[in-house]
């Protein structure tokens, strides 16, 4: 039986994760309530945010930066590209 959640960014019901996406108590909040098809759109936000900036995952400053636009895109006002990103 697949879980269901209200979505804080879709606002209705929607499949959600199948397992904790995020070490500590971002990632349990995400998986209480993001859905799956919220966490793709993060995904692809977060990868876009990776090449913009030339971030490095295993860098504790660019790890810190993705979580808190992580905590912006899901239950802030949102993460925003950088200023002259354009989606081609």
């Amino acid at each position: 039986m697949t879980r269901t959640v209200h979505c804080v960014l879709l606002k209705k019901e929607a499949p959600g994760l199948d397992r904790v996406p995020y070490p500590g108590p971002l990632g349990q909040r995400i998986f209480e309530s993001v859905s799956k098809e919220a966490w793709q759109r993060w995904v692809g936000h977060q990868t876009m945010l990776l090449n913009e900036y030339r971030l490095t995952p295993v860098d504790p400053k660019a790890r810190k930066f993705l979580e808190a636009e992580m905590e912006k895109f899901f239950f802030g006002a949102g993460s925003s590209p950088p200023g002259d990103f354009r989606k081609v």
